[in-house]
């Protein structure tokens, strides 16, 4: 059955702003350096982590959605963990969203308020509505397809969020996110994070993508493509301006969940941070 875009307006995507906000609330920050025995665990390893929250978190948000947007398939990150067979639709529904309830888990387990709940609608893969909650800071990016990205705060206050200006490689600002790299690329690109002015990595892609989108980072990479922890960002930085696609140049999509993608200001500066990277 084909559906109409159930987030096609500013005031829809409040409306679910103001859930992802309340689940905050409710499931994460009271767990928030407070987290119990047995309230966290690994999951795949020993650096991808699970807790309480997490878990907690994404029943909330899901109940949230059932409601205001009945019949949209949801994938969040702790229910694909359990169940792959559900990143299927990630890239074959009609409409879907992808939920990371808390993004940065690793900082969340440790006391760092550097965190983040994801969540983004996709029509056939393509991310047409994004938020990003921070709830340290009380506030949501948000973006919709052809209407702009900007930052709204509890109390309904809104400022436009702009990607950084074209500049050189060799003064930009980068999260370069090398851990997952097969090792032959990775033997590349390690030494080359010199080129640029300044790289870092926070362990929470929310807050990069967040950064990137209101010109405080330039340029992003990374190779691990799961929906929820990209799908949101990607909006959010091309409707601030910017340019982002898979590493062989195409168009991100939420089907294809490895391979890596870079972000930057624009394609001619995405030009320039795949050969400073990636080239021979």
């Amino acid at each position: 059955m084909s559906l109409s875009n159930p987030v096609a307006s500013a005031t829809r995507a409040s409306d679910i702003a103001a859930a992802l906000a309340e689940a905050a609330v409710t499931e994460v920050m009271p767990r928030f350096r407070n987290l119990a025995d047995g309230e966290v665990r690994a999951k795949s390893g020993p650096q991808d982590l699970v807790t309480a929250a997490d878990e907690a978190c994404e029943r909330a948000v899901v109940a949230a959605l059932a409601r205001l947007c009945p019949g949209i398939e949801i994938v969040g990150e702790e229910a694909a963990s359990a169940d792959a067979s559900l990143l299927a639709a990630t890239g074959g529904a009609e409409w879907c969203f992808v939920l990371d309830p808390v993004d940065g888990t690793a900082n969340f387990a440790a006391g760092l308020p550097l965190f983040c709940t994801m969540l983004a609608l996709l029509h056939r893969g393509d991310p047409v509505a994004a938020w990003i909650h921070d709830p340290v800071l009380h506030d949501t990016a948000i973006a919709l397809a052809g209407q702009g990205a900007w930052v709204e705060d509890r109390h309904g206050r809104r400022h436009d969020l702009r990607a950084s200006a074209p500049g050189p490689v060799g003064a930009m600002r980068a999260a370069i996110s090398h851990r997952y790299l097969p090792e032959e690329l990775a033997a590349r690109v390690r030494p080359r994070l010199g080129l640029f002015a300044a790289g870092w990595e926070l362990r929470c892609a929310a807050h990069e993508w967040r950064l990137a989108a209101s010109g405080q980072l330039d340029a992003l990479l990374y190779w691990k493509l799961m929906p929820w922890d990209h799908a949101p960002g990607v909006l959010i930085h091309r409707e601030a301006g910017g340019h982002a696609a898979l590493l062989d140049g195409r168009p991100y999509h939420g089907g294809v969940h490895r391979g890596g993608l870079i972000a930057a200001p624009d394609r001619a500066t995405w030009q320039a941070v795949h050969a400073a990277l990636l080239e021979p």
